[in-house]
């Protein structure tokens, strides 16, 4: 018997999955439409920020064609996707990370974006080594976050620009891990052209150096567009599908 994923009603045609489908094409529409003035021949890829909101959500999405989801809290992603087991997503870790969650971490994700200190790679790897040898896990895709701060960076989250290159060196070298990319999320009150420039420029110096680490993930509900502009290739996307996060309590 196939395992029944929880859906209100246990229907696809529910109130929660027509908002949430009209939600999701507006938001691609919008992903085609920057694409297109940018330039690009290629859409990023969609990530669904699925934080704070039921694993219901995450399950009306994927029967809407969503394969992607981020959350940035462990103990709640590691309930969601242990609820959903089975469901053919990706989950993607996109919070701060402390090193001794990593051994949670890897057990549901594809994918961190947000390794911002060689401890973290380091606690990633020897994480991802035990799971490779108990379940025959694929390796990990790290992304590096990077700061966009003028002042170094500890409002957001990151590594300092200029400590990316030791970084990449420290998570390209670990069994287990792929050098996927670079992430950043724009300052706050800044403008997002110019941080998501400054985020392509670390991209391209970084691809001197490891010329598969093609990923730039970057862009949220407020400012898609520019990241797009400057070559994401993969979007971070909550509010804008799923709405204000539920009241609790």
């Amino acid at each position: 018997m196939s395992k029944q994923f929880p859906t209100a009603e246990g229907s696809g045609d529910d109130p929660r999955t027509a908002e949430l489908r009209e939600r999701l094409a507006a938001v691609r529409q919008r992903i085609s439409s920057a694409t297109a003035a940018a330039g690009r021949s290629e859409e990023p890829q969609l990530i669904v920020v699925s934080k704070f909101h039921p694993a219901a959500d995450v399950a009306r999405l994927a029967e809407l064609g969503v394969a992607d989801f981020g959350e940035n809290r462990d103990q709640e992603a590691a309930a969601k996707s242990a609820e959903l087991a089975g469901l053919p997503v990706r989950w993607h870790f996109i919070g701060q990370l402390q090193s001794n969650k990593a051994k949670s971490v890897v057990k549901y994700a594809s994918s961190v974006h947000s390794v911002d200190r060689p401890q973290l790679a380091e606690a990633l790897a020897k994480a991802v080594a035990r799971q490779q040898s108990e379940s025959g896990r694929p390796d990990l895709d790290c992304y590096i976050q990077v700061s966009l701060e003028d002042d170094g960076g500890a409002h957001r989250g990151g590594a300092a620009p200029s400590d990316v290159e030791r970084l990449a060196e420290s998570i390209a070298t670990a069994a287990g891990l792929r050098l996927a990319g670079v992430m950043a999320v724009a300052p706050l009150g800044a403008h997002p052209e110019e941080a998501f420039e400054k985020l392509a420029a670390v991209s391209r110096d970084l691809r001197g150096l490891h010329p598969d680490a093609v990923g730039i993930s970057a862009g949220m509900s407020q400012d898609l567009e520019a990241a797009v502009q400057f070559g994401a290739t993969h979007l971070r996307i909550g509010s804008d599908i799923l709405g204000s996060r539920p009241q609790v309590g």
